[in-house]
């Protein structure tokens, strides 16, 4: 983090930072976090001020798929405009944020809501390159409260190593913000991970296998949505779709878990 332009109040996160899908520490409302895995800065809340992201590691805050020449040198911009920091594509490629949304060079600024924001450029070879964005609430960390919604259930569900690689790989394109998502099928998953040499030889009844007793699981433990009796037929996808839904809310799994399986 050393060759990052000097900017006053800019302060470094070191590659070893946990994934901001976790939250961040309290911090004064306004404040950014932007992660990549070459590390990431911390920034509070000033007019004007900016954070520049992209491969050319001495002229950007944040570098992202330094070796990756379909990334730009400066691939975004992150500027803080009133009351929000307004996330511009610089570069030659669009961007993918959550909810199936894109943003492309010619777009205006997208405003940054508080809390937890995935950015994801697509690079070659099918990867994807992931930038973090955490924006702190009014309470110096989450964001606003909102008494009338769901409780969501914050504390993540216990997988052995098995058990994650399978699920990482059954659900990467819902990691990938892709538009549509679909749980990859047991096949798929077993040649994915079995051509990456990741624990061994891997077949498709042995995926099976791993997440039919993480749904039982995780429905024997209250989770709505998980059996056939609940969903009905024609069941299709829906079982693993709810599965991954609930692994997502939960932050069981989250972005940089793609990294099991090479994607940056």
């Amino acid at each position: 983090m050393s060759d990052i332009p000097q900017v006053e109040g800019l302060e470094p996160l070191p590659p070893s930072h946990a994934s901001l899908a976790f939250g961040v520490p309290d911090s004064a409302p306004g404040t950014i976090y932007a992660l990549s895995v070459s590390g990431g800065v911390r920034f509070r809340p000033k007019e004007e001020r900016e954070i520049l992201f992209g491969r050319n590691r001495p002229d950007v805050h944040v570098c992202v798929g330094e070796d990756d020449r379909r990334v730009s040198r400066c691939h975004g911009r992150l500027a803080r405009l009133g009351d929000h920091w307004w996330l511009a594509n610089t570069g030659h490629l669009p961007f993918q944020l959550p909810g199936s949304r894109t943003l492309f060079p010619e777009d205006e600024p997208f405003p940054l809501q508080t809390g937890y924001t995935p950015v994801f450029i697509s690079g070659t070879a099918r990867r994807r390159h992931l930038v973090e964005l955490y924006v702190a609430g009014a309470d110096g960390r989450l964001p606003t409260p909102a008494p009338d919604s769901a409780t969501l259930k914050d504390r993540p569900w216990k997988l052995n190593t098995a058990e994650r690689l399978a699920l990482v790989c059954l659900a990467q394109r819902y990691l990938m913000h892709e538009a549509y998502p679909q749980p990859g099928s047991w096949k798929q998953v077993a040649d994915e991970l079995t051509r990456l040499e990741v624990e061994g030889a891997w077949r498709p009844k042995k995926v099976e296998h791993l997440v039919v007793g993480v749904r039982k699981r995780l429905s024997a433990a209250g989770v709505p949505g998980l059996t056939r009796e609940e969903v009905g037929e024609p069941v299709g996808n829906m079982l693993n779709h709810n599965l991954i839904g609930e692994l997502l809310r939960t932050r069981t799994l989250v972005p940089p878990d793609l990294r099991i399986l090479g994607e940056d």
